[in-house]
């Protein structure tokens, strides 16, 4: 199926609906939910998912799992998505929370495939094998530390919101803690209650967030590490591989083969 709302046939009587969608280069998607949990796939482009209690960037061939009922809104930047919808009762095992996880060359090509059956497929045969075996692949799915944890105060919210458009590693917390009118100490202890994180660590969670959409989108290295603060991009490649695990150039833009 491509191209339909979810909410056309989410009333079928099937564990697994595969939709296909393709977005303009740059569309907001307003906060909404979905009975069904969702494997969010960018086929190509990258996103972000946005909920009351974080931000999730998606680049090219990753996923998002987003839970049942959860609202969010998602960013698309130059996107072609591949999404399951599936039943709740199908994968128990599904996060409570949103997250990003890399998505294996098998279930890249399940995916590709799924959006060609019909949203009814017969419960014997070809399709329903296919839905079986995409419901296994993602119990192995591995996690990817792309989630950035937002706070629900709406002051510190705005300045996390703020921070976000134009991230870098100059920014203090004593520069914060001045905005807010409060002390740093209480800045810290503030942040850190709401984030989960301290300041410095979600600070450099942030820029890797801004720098994996900028290096998806094709922007240099050399240039995301200057708008970034860096003073070289060796010392920006070596943070972004520590936190990520690959190097900027494992996200840059693939060629992939769009059914």
């Amino acid at each position: 199926m491509r191209n339909i709302a979810v909410a056309d046939v989410d009333s079928i009587d099937r564990a697994v609906l595969a939709i296909g969608t393709d977005y303009p280069v740059s569309h907001p998607l307003p906060a909404h939910r979905h009975r069904r949990a969702q494997v969010l796939y960018a086929a190509t482009g990258v996103m972000r998912v946005d909920t009351a209690h974080g931000s999730w960037t998606v680049p090219t061939q990753r996923a998002a799992l987003i839970p049942p009922e959860v609202e969010h809104a998602v960013l698309m930047a130059g996107v072609s998505t591949r999404s399951l919808y599936l039943e709740p009762a199908a994968v128990p095992w599904f996060p409570a929370r949103c997250q990003v996880v890399e998505v294996s060359a098998l279930l890249r090509e399940l995916l590709l495939v799924a959006v060609d059956m019909p949203a009814e497929y017969a419960r014997r045969g070809r399709d329903a094998c296919l839905a079986d075996l995409l419901l296994y692949e993602l119990r192995n799915l591995t996690p990817l530390p792309f989630e950035l944890p937002l706070p629900i105060g709406p002051e510190l919210r705005g300045l996390c919101e703020q921070f976000q458009l134009a991230p870098t590693i100059r920014s203090t917390p004593e520069d914060w803690a001045l905005r807010m009118r409060i002390s740093t100490r209480s800045f810290n202890r503030v942040f850190r209650t709401e984030t989960g994180m301290t300041f410095q660590r979600w600070r450099q969670r942030a820029c890797v967030a801004h720098a994996l959409r900028a290096v998806a989108t094709g922007e240099t290295v050399t240039a995301v590490a200057a708008h970034l603060g860096y003073d070289t991009p060796a010392a920006f490649s070596v943070m972004f591989q520590r936190e990520t695990g690959s190097p900027p150039s494992a996200f840059r833009p693939r060629d992939a083969r769009i059914r």
